[in-house]
């Protein structure tokens, strides 16, 4: 009998994983990481997954993680905050924790597979010989844009019990079983931010004092004072706390200089940007350029695009059409057709 460590969230998603892979005669092991616990007590979520795992007839295993996580997401995503950037913590999270310390448990327990509730494809293409992280065939609902950074020794061992289903279908198995996470409202929201404003959450957690700045257009001419620049994010328009003859957005965070740089929705549009902390799954790499299509946040639609080759293992995407406000910190991920070939971090 193949043994399965399934990472479970509480939500609908990892629940369902559960119980498809008991059907499909998996030896299933559930295990929550605690991430974030403020309340220092089991956590709501990690209680919703002990229990469908108890309805399962399949062991659970909670896994404290909220030093590390404090450590390498938290304190990070306040780092990019007061550099101007826009982080991205989901990615940081799978990175270190989900496909990192738990799936790291699971081959310490030489477990065969570990598997995520994520809507996405791993296949192995026999002429390339390497695992190819394949889009979801859910488009509206694909999460390959997050797991760009996958190696192939995780591929290999990964499971997506998902990968050809409708979130309605899930949410409707779910329901049918009594899972309590199928009437459970899904956040979208950052998980350890809990509904305040980034701004806020970053000064309840630190104890530095953002000064008020400039408020400057793209030639640099001062339009107005901001309150600190971790109160703003890149395309943001309202809660500038301005007035101007057309709309005017959030363009450019200069942390060297505490100004933020103001544009008009014309503006907001570039066509090249570069990346660093490259990973690539679907090649292993080109010689100087690639054509392919990119996108730059997880809610939009691939754009064509030719990658260079640049120094100091970077690369410059090229977009055919610019783009509207990109943020640096975030990740761009590349493909081809359904395949991932990679991504990194804008800079």
């Amino acid at each position: 009998m193949k043994k399965v460590v399934i990472a479970m969230s509480g939500g609908v998603d990892s629940s369902v994983v559960a119980l498809k892979l008991k059907e499909e005669g998996f030896l299933c092991h559930g295990v929550t990481g605690v991430m974030y616990n403020e309340k220092k007590e089991t956590p709501l979520y990690a209680l919703r997954a002990k229990r469908v795992c108890e309805q399962l007839g399949i062991k659970h295993t909670i896994l404290e993680f909220t030093d590390e996580f404090k450590e390498k997401v938290i304190n990070p995503f306040i780092k990019t905050y007061e550099e101007g950037k826009t982080p991205n913590p989901c990615i940081l999270c799978n990175i270190n924790f989900k496909f990192g310390r738990i799936f790291e448990y699971a081959m310490s327990l030489n477990y065969d597979y570990f598997a995520t509730g994520h809507y996405a494809r791993n296949v192995f293409d026999n002429d390339k010989k390497r695992w190819i992280l394949k889009k979801s065939k859910n488009s509206n609902k694909d999460q390959t844009y997050f797991l760009y950074f996958l190696k192939q020794h995780q591929l290999e061992k990964i499971l997506f019990p998902l990968e050809n289903l409708d979130k309605s279908v899930v949410k409707e198995i779910a329901l049918k079983h009594g899972f309590e996470s199928a009437k459970v409202k899904e956040s979208q929201d950052i998980c350890f931010v809990g509904g305040m404003k980034y701004g806020n959450f970053i000064k309840s957690n630190s104890n530095k004092k953002w000064e008020a700045g400039d408020f400057v257009d793209v030639n640099g001419k001062k339009l107005g004072i901001h309150n600190g620049i971790i109160n703003y994010t890149i395309g943001q328009r309202k809660g500038i706390g301005l007035s101007f003859k057309e709309p005017m957005f959030v363009k450019e965070i200069d942390s060297s200089s505490n100004s933020v740089v103001l544009s008009t929705e014309k503006e907001l549009f570039e066509d090249t940007i570069l990346a660093k902390n490259l990973n690539y799954i679907a090649i292993e790499g080109f010689d100087e350029k690639i054509n392919c299509s990119a996108k730059v946040r997880y809610r939009q639609n691939e754009e064509e695009a030719t990658i260079y080759k640049e120094k100091n293992n970077m690369v410059k995407i090229v977009f055919k059409n610019p783009q509207r406000a990109i943020a640096r910190g975030q990740a761009v991920v590349f493909y081809d057709g359904e395949d991932v070939l990679g991504g990194g971090e804008i800079c």
